[in-house]
């Protein structure tokens, strides 16, 4: 067709925003099939003047779909060019980058939709890991932290918690005894007037309850879903 130039020159005009060059043209030249189709030459009006608006649009509305890497609600997507084309006029006439206050009053909108709008900006391009930091060169994949101890005690604390607490309050006085005031099993004995063999059965008879509360085999190992 002789209009794909024209298709591929609107695609073009999005290049560089996390989509490829040969997608943004494959939208572009659908959009001007599909206007194509629809343009009716009794009316007098050229294709192109009524091509290139529905080119733009249908580039526009894939952005909008497709385009994020973590999609804001559908209003911001919106709202996001008019802020955008707000921000460069205002900044022309007032010589300054304007506020979220002064964007608002010009689009007539609530400042909290305004810098939700600004704010959304870098979701479009999702950062690499291998991405390196500018004030320290190391990649980003670096700086992340690794697991945290805590995580596996807090993850500890919820599975036990409600399976220590269906066992009998001997059971729980024993786990008190062992764990949280660190006593031997030869002070647990004695303060049970039992021997340090019989603590030691108990504590296996306790741990071999809580596994099966939680659903664990006897080795620790959980069941299979």
């Amino acid at each position: 067709m002789l209009n794909i130039p024209v298709a591929r020159t609107l695609a073009a005009r999005y290049r560089n925003r996390g989509q490829s060059a040969d997608e943004l043209e494959q939208v572009a030249c659908l959009a001007l099939t599909r206007a194509v189709q629809s343009f009716d030459p009794e009316r007098g009006d050229d294709l192109l003047v009524f091509a290139v608006p529905s080119i733009l649009g249908e580039l526009k509305r894939h952005f909008r779909s497709a385009a994020w890497a973590v999609r804001p609600p559908r209003r911001i997507q919106e709202i996001r060019p008019r802020v955008v084309a707000a921000e460069e006029d205002l900044a022309q006439r007032l010589g300054r980058p304007p506020t979220p206050c002064e964007l608002a009053d010009e689009l007539d909108c609530p400042p909290a939709e305004i810098e939700e709008a600004l704010a959304c900006g870098d979701l479009v391009h999702a950062a690499s890991l291998d991405e390196p930091v500018v004030a320290t060169g190391t990649s980003l994949g670096d700086l992340l932290p690794t697991v945290d101890a805590g995580f596996d005690h807090s993850e500890a604390v919820a599975i036990l918690g409600p399976a220590c607490r269906r066992l009998k309050p001997r059971d729980r006085r024993i786990l008190r005894m062992r764990f949280y005031e660190q006593r031997t099993q030869q002070e647990i004995a004695d303060e049970l007037g039992v021997t340090q063999v019989q603590v030691s059965r108990l504590l296996q008879r306790i741990f071999t309850d809580l596994r099966r509360a939680v659903g664990a085999e006897p080795g620790g190992k959980p069941h299979a879903a």
